[in-house]
């Protein structure tokens, strides 16, 4: 019995090792797997703000990825404003000052349309179109130094303009009925201008009888008021002149008081007047 207690005593004075250097001894608290103990080697303050790396001098050098990132957003705004500048300064179409135009029944009406490009054109397509789908007229023109060559017409509608000398393309709408009442496009095409389109649109109104307007009330009202812009500048020239009237009156009268004044001392001998004065006696 001693010497299996004795063994045992050695087993256990075995499994009782010294523990090495910088080990936890036995029945300290470990740190949990995966998180390093405070000032240990590796660890960082989550507490500390965390900054963002800033961009080295070779990422930011003219022509690095990083900069021509950065200036694609600017080189496509300044592409943007210049297609919209060029846009406006391209291709424009007109109906005139008014969209609107009034016709008698059974009368012929002009329907007037002119373009304009800065810059020039070359097989240019023009086309009338009624309500937007019906093609009444299409013309073509080669160039500048041509007319314009009819594609497609409708009998009733002749071409009136000339783009020799400018760029006018309006058409007659002969024999007018009621049911021509409507919208008139005029659409132009330019292919000098990456096939660029720009259309106007005019009314036309078919009455069976042209109202004219009483214009009485208007013309007497217009007299009234000229009359009373007219009096009002006659009173303002009669005050400008009687004012002149009495200021002159008043500075003859300032005249006359003075040199009256002047002849009452000359008389009178007072001093300061002009009556010659005897010398003293002489001793």
């Amino acid at each position: 019995m001693r010497g299996g207690t004795r063994r045992s005593a050695e087993e256990l004075g075995g499994g009782l090792s010294a523990a090495p250097p910088g080990a936890a001894p036995p029945g300290a608290a470990r740190p949990p797997r995966g998180r390093p103990e405070p000032g240990a080697a590796g660890s960082r303050d989550r507490s500390a703000p965390h900054r963002p790396a800033l961009p080295s001098a070779a990422a930011m050098a003219p022509g690095s990825p990083a900069a021509r990132r950065r200036a694609a957003p600017c080189l496509l705004a300044a592409l943007l404003g210049l297609h919209i500048f060029a846009m406006a300064l391209a291709l424009e179409v007109s109906v005139g000052k008014t969209n609107t135009v009034m016709a008698l029944n059974n009368s012929n009406v002009l329907l007037p349309c002119v373009f304009s490009t800065c810059m020039g054109f070359q097989d240019l397509i023009f086309t009338w179109y009624f309500n937007s789908t019906e093609l009444i007229y299409q013309g073509k023109i080669k160039n500048k130094a041509t007319e314009p060559t009819p594609i497609k017409h409708n009998p009733r509608v002749e071409f009136v303009g000339s783009t020799t000398k400018k760029e006018n393309i309006s058409i007659v709408l002969k024999g007018v009925e009621f049911s021509d009442a409507g919208r008139y496009t005029c659409h132009v095409k330019n292919p000098s201008e990456k096939n660029a389109q720009h259309n106007a649109t005019i009314f036309l109104n078919v009455v069976h009888k042209m109202v004219e307007t009483d214009n009485t009330v208007t013309l007497i009202i217009v007299g009234v008021v000229g009359g009373l812009i007219g009096l009002l500048i006659l009173f303002m020239l009669i005050k400008r002149v009687v004012l002149f009237i009495i200021k002159k009156t008043q500075d003859g009268k300032k005249e006359c008081l003075v040199s009256s004044s002047g002849n009452d001392n000359t008389e009178n001998g007072l001093a300061g007047s002009k009556a010659e004065q005897k010398a003293p006696p002489k001793a």
